[in-house]
């Protein structure tokens, strides 16, 4: 009889194990869903021209050229993301306040003050990765 009670035992615990472990598992490898804090997305950053100073942008309001925004094509407007550029290791955040970028492989345009602060003046296009750091806010 002991020997069974020792054995079911070490089978329960066993099992015990395994899901703890699995339960982890899937927790750790879970990425943020799309717009939420932690969702991240790599690509190509492009930036815009000064020429479109004032000129309204998706969100209504006029395009600054010295204002930390950008341009996603589907992220809420309001989202604040980190940009990094891949090329410099630069990084800036920038608040999503317009639509596109238009070009196949491009995932976000940033304002030229923020493309300044990444280094990419000068390449008009360089690899970054973008991370959500706060969503927008509910309305």
């Amino acid at each position: 009889m002991l020997l069974t009670s020792t054995r079911s035992r070490s089978v329960f615990m066993y099992l015990l194990i395994v899901v703890v472990c699995l339960s982890l598992a899937s927790c750790a490898g879970s990425k943020a869903n799309f717009g939420q804090k932690g969702y991240t997305e790599e690509g190509k950053a492009s930036y815009y021209s000064r020429k479109l100073q004032g000129r309204k942008m998706a969100n209504g309001e006029p395009y600054r050229h010295g204002k930390l925004t950008a341009a996603h094509k589907k992220l809420p407007f309001g989202t604040k993301v980190k940009v990094t550029n891949l090329a410099t290791n630069k990084s800036v955040k920038v608040k999503i306040t317009d639509r596109g970028p238009f070009v196949q492989g491009r995932i976000v345009d940033l304002s030229g003050a923020a493309a300044k602060r990444v280094g990419m003046m000068d390449s008009g296009v360089a690899p970054v990765k973008m991370k959500v750091i706060r969503s927008a806010a509910k309305k």
